[in-house]
């Protein structure tokens, strides 16, 4: 055949196909052209060319499809000749393809549009775009449209080159993008000099660019702005202003992208001031402080002063920056002062210091001169003052001054062998760098010597003293004396005498006191050592002299009116004529009164009153009297024989004529009764009283012109017993209530006794009002029995008693038990010992099953269970407790229970037809209460039917079986919650034959 040379291009098109061939050379005289997918017949263009026509567009093609192209030519005489050829269309480059950090520092985010056409897969190559260096090469399927590149360098650019793969074909795009870049850290931005900051920072290797921003905060304006390559970590400005605070701030670029940083601030460092001086100021005391202001800026000056060698500060203040003065007021005059001026920018300082300065002195304060009692001496002081010394000088009129210099530090000064009594002045003067204070200025004079012989003597007169003394030897300007009260330290006369008196007399003074003299020489203020001397004025003797009687206690009483003026004591002297005895007692000088006791009744006495003031006494007139007859001895009131009596009796103590008794109700005090009894009778009995009650008994004895009446006694009679005394249970609570009726006649009140019986335990007492009939004594022992025995009380009496016995309720016993031990004829009953006592347990059982008798059984009182035996299977009992005491009972509530059922008897089974099952069986004893019959597969071992009947019931038929079965039955006797089981059975029911035949 003809060969066609047949070949295929895109010429860069990926939907289009150029097929070309070679003319035959015999010529053709037309193509037919059929392209179809590899591999597939049917044809999907079919297209046809003229004669000299060798190549063809195949358009509208599938980019990266593998095509079969069949090329037909028709020849000369109908021959034709065909020739195929394959051929794949160029794949296709995918589409919107994007390159996204998503704001991420190390990551980058590829997506796009899938291609249109065939393809194998993709092939992505990722470039750092600096270095030209292949970061990633990865390979993916061709369904995928995104893909994730992480690790990467932080703001760096990196270009991305996607490429559509088919066979050995490829299709490419690109793109470029960036990461975001990093933030550097750890910003710092710290003084380098006065005019330059140093910035650093940490991780710079994140960024392309770094921006730098300083701001002067001061001015609010930009002083520098840098741009830097990656890898820069700090940098120097330089050119600043001294004492300046500025901002920093950092951002990181990369691309489009820019992160703005930290920021930090700082001072630059101020400069110190100059010619800093401290000088003295026109005001007093105050000093100035002047410097000069150092170029740059700062927050201001803190000015401080230092006080002293060792610059102690003792004032800041703070002035504005632009400031070059302050002066300082109110300082301490004489002190020594220096300066330091500090410039503050920020945190940091800048200082410089002056040199000393001083301010005027004053001249001391509280200057003394003292000649502390010495007459040849002189003491000077004053207060510290500020500065470095002082400068004395003493000058008397008659003699020339005394100069002296002192350091600082010293504030008195002694001068010594100077003469009594002489004016001095004294001066003294501070010191303090160049300045002299003002002297201060004193005077004062040395003490004078004491006068000699001082005397004081009253000359026999109780209203006058008179003092005599010799002069002083030398230097005084006169004489000062008080007279002093000695025993109250009180002053009566002051005196200023010239120097030429020798004796003076004081008049109108108090008799009988002690005075006291002090005189002393004078000279200016100041007095010499005191001498004194001492006398009394003579005592009057007291006036208003009595003497009047006693009774309790028997005795005398003595009383006098104290004269004026004073006295040291009193001397009392009594007698009397019928009796040598004599009594002397010395009181004190307040005393107005005295008792005399122990003196002998019915007596006349005389008393003299003597008054004593020092060595000096004045006596008075006399004054008699007469004593109180004794009253009557150990009056005693007791009760009578009788509830109605009393007897009185009494013991005589000589002198008297007869005895009145006077007998009163004690709460009226009215006299019911005066009887009149002779000298010698020592005893009464007093009838027709009111049984119970209080009475008063007072006699009354005579003597002379003087009644005496005994001690008041107090008696009662005794009360009568209450009437029906009884007693009786509270069954609500573990009491007793006992009552009575009042008896005629008074009483105080009740008096009961309660003893438990049998116990040695002391009996308990109990007080009731008197007008009390009846009490209830609580918390008592349950089921005990009491004595109990009531007085009536009347004072100290007793009626006779009244007795009765009474038994609280016993407790009932509690937690009642009726067990069935796993027997058919048993039961067993416990409980809990209640509280108290009781003389006996009384247990019944009822049989709740049947009509028989109820058991009864009666127990210690110590006894808690009983075992009942013999009883009916299959039976319900119940069960009661009851405590006794006497006829006192108390139950407990009823427990029931079951005994265990017997099992039936005679169980047989037979079948009446081919699907039934009929057991009988026969009951045990009195039965049971009903009874659970159970049929069971026997093959199965299954349960096929059960049925619950009464008691009463014999037999059973379970219908509904299967024919020919073997079953097994088992019949259960039940009697409350117990069962006992027949043995089992089995039977089979007939077989269907069986029923037919």
């Amino acid at each position: 055949g003809t060969f066609l040379n047949l070949s295929v291009s895109d010429h860069g098109r990926s939907d289009s196909l150029l097929l070309s061939w070679d003319e035959p050379k015999e010529g053709a005289k037309g193509y037919s052209l059929a392209l179809s997918s590899l591999g597939s017949r049917t044809p999907l263009q079919n297209e046809s060319a003229g004669p000299n026509i060798t190549s063809f567009w195949f358009h509208g093609l599938t980019p990266g499809t593998r095509y079969e192209i069949e090329v037909t030519a028709t020849l000369a005489c109908t021959e034709i000749t065909s020739q195929t050829v394959t051929a794949q269309t160029s794949p296709s480059p995918v589409r919107n393809l994007s390159l996204s950090s998503g704001g991420s520092s190390a990551m980058l985010h590829a997506s796009w549009a899938h291609a249109p056409g065939q393809r194998d897969g993709y092939h992505l190559a990722l470039y750092h775009s600096d270095s030209q260096t292949l970061v990633r090469n990865a390979s993916i399927l061709p369904n995928a449209s995104t893909f994730l590149f992480d690790g990467l360098l932080a703001g760096s650019e990196y270009a991305l080159k996607v490429s559509t793969l088919v066979g050995s074909s490829q299709a490419s795009t690109s793109i470029h993008q960036w990461t975001a870049p990093s933030i550097p850290t750890q910003l710092r931005l710290s003084p380098g000099s006065s005019t330059s900051l140093v910035a650093s920072w940490v991780g710079a290797g994140g960024a392309a660019w770094l921006h730098l921003a300083l701001h002067n905060l001061l001015t609010q304006t930009v002083t520098t702005t840098l741009s830097a390559r990656r890898g820069l970590t700090s940098y120097t400005f330089q050119h600043l202003h001294p004492g300046t605070q500025y901002w920093l701030g950092l951002s990181a670029m990369a691309g489009p992208y820019t992160m703005v940083g930290p920021n930090a601030t700082a001072w630059t460092y101020p400069l110190s001031p100059g010619n800093v001086t401290l000088s003295t100021a026109e005001e007093q005391n105050s000093l100035q402080a002047r410097w000069s202001t150092a170029a740059g800026e700062r927050d201001y000056y803190l000015v401080t002063l230092q006080e002293g060698e060792d610059g102690a500060p003792t004032r800041n203040i703070s002035v504005d920056g632009d400031n070059n003065h302050v002066t300082f007021h109110g300082l301490s005059p004489g002190k020594q002062y220096s300066v330091q001026v500090t410039a503050v920018a920020g945190s940091y300082r800048a200082s410089a210091r002056s040199t000393a300065a001083w301010t005027q002195p004053l001249a001391p304060s509280g200057v003394s001169l003292s000649s502390q009692g010495s007459p040849y001496s002189l003491l000077a002081s004053w207060e510290e003052a500020m500065g470095e010394g002082y400068v004395l000088a003493l000058s008397p009129m008659e003699h020339p001054v005394k100069n002296s210099s002192l350091l600082r530090g010293v504030t008195n000064f002694t001068y010594n062998g100077l003469r009594p009594g002489t004016l001095y002045t004294f001066e003294v003067s501070t010191v303090a760098g160049p300045y002299t204070s003002s002297p201060r200025r004193i005077t004062n004079w040395t003490y004078p010597l004491p006068l000699e012989e001082l005397t004081l003597s009253n000359q026999g007169h109780s209203t006058s003293l008179q003092a005599f003394w010799n002069a002083a030897p030398t230097g005084s300007t006169g004489y000062t004396g008080t007279l002093w009260e000695t025993k109250f330290q009180k002053r009566v006369r002051n005196m200023t005498l010239g120097n030429n008196w020798m004796n003076v007399t004081f008049e109108d003074l108090v008799p009988g006191r002690q005075y006291t003299l002090e005189m002393a020489a004078m000279a200016g203020p100041y007095r010499s050592p005191v001498r004194s001397a001492t006398d009394w004025t003579y005592p009057l003797a007291p006036a208003g002299v009595t003497l009047t009687n006693t009774r309790r206690p028997l005795g005398l009483a003595a009383f006098w009116d104290k004269a004026a003026g004073d006295v040291d004591q009193f001397h009392l002297q009594l007698y009397s004529k019928s009796h040598p005895a004599q009594r002397n007692i010395s009181v004190g000088p307040n005393a107005h009164n005295f008792t005399f006791l122990g003196l002998s009744p019915g007596i006349q006495y005389f008393l003299k009153v003597t008054v004593l003031a020092g060595p000096y006494r004045s006596s008075s007139h006399f004054a008699t009297e007469w004593t109180y007859p004794l009253s009557l001895a150990n009056v005693s009131v007791q009760p009578g024989r009788r509830p109605q009596e009393l007897h009185v009796s009494w013991v005589e103590s000589g002198g008297g004529r007869d005895h009145l008794v006077q007998l009163s109700v004690a709460e009226s005090l009215s006299i019911i009764r005066n009887v009149s009894v002779p000298r010698g009778v020592t005893q009464l009995d007093l009838e027709g009283l009111v049984p119970g009650s209080r009475y008063r008994v007072e006699i009354i004895s005579q003597a002379g012109p003087h009644r005496t009446s005994s001690q008041t006694a107090i008696g009662y009679t005794v009360p009568l017993p209450p009437l029906s005394l009884s007693a009786s249970p509270v069954r609500t609570a573990q009491a007793l209530a006992v009552h009575w009726e009042t008896s005629p006649g008074q009483r105080d009140g009740y008096l009961l006794s309660v003893h438990e019986e049998g116990s040695s335990a002391p009996a308990r007492n109990l007080e009731a009002g008197k007008d009390s009939t009846n009490v209830t004594l609580a918390q008592l022992e349950p089921g005990t029995c009491y004595l109990f025995g009531i007085w009536a009380v009347a004072g100290p009496y007793r009626s006779l008693p009244k007795n009765i016995t009474s038994c609280t309720v016993p407790a009932a016993p509690t937690n009642l038990s009726l067990i069935n031990p796993g027997s058919s004829s048993e039961l067993y009953t416990c409980w809990s010992k209640p509280p108290g006592r009781r003389d006996h347990y009384r247990v019944i059982l009822y049989s709740l099953s049947t009509q028989s008798r109820d058991r009864v059984q009666t127990l210690s009182p110590d006894a808690q269970n009983i075992t009942w035996t013999h009883l009916e299977a299959g039976s319900r009992f119940a069960v009661q407790v009851t405590a006794v005491k006497g006829s006192l009972k108390a139950s407990s509530t009823n427990v029931t229970q079951w005994t265990h059922p017997l099992a039936p008897a005679n169980l047989t089974l037979g079948s009446p037809s081919a699907s039934a099952l009929q057991a009988s069986w026969a009951a045990t004893g009195r039965g049971a209460e009903g009874y659970v019959v159970d049929v069971y597969d026997t093959a199965s071992r299954s349960r096929v039917g059960r049925v619950v009947l009464s008691g009463d019931a014999r037999s059973h038929t379970f219908r509904n079986l299967s024919p020919g079965t073997r079953y097994s039955v088992a019949v259960r006797a039940t009697a409350g919650p117990f069962h006992t089981s027949s043995p089992n059975f089995t039977h089979c029911t007939r077989e269907y034959d069986a029923f037919l035949a």
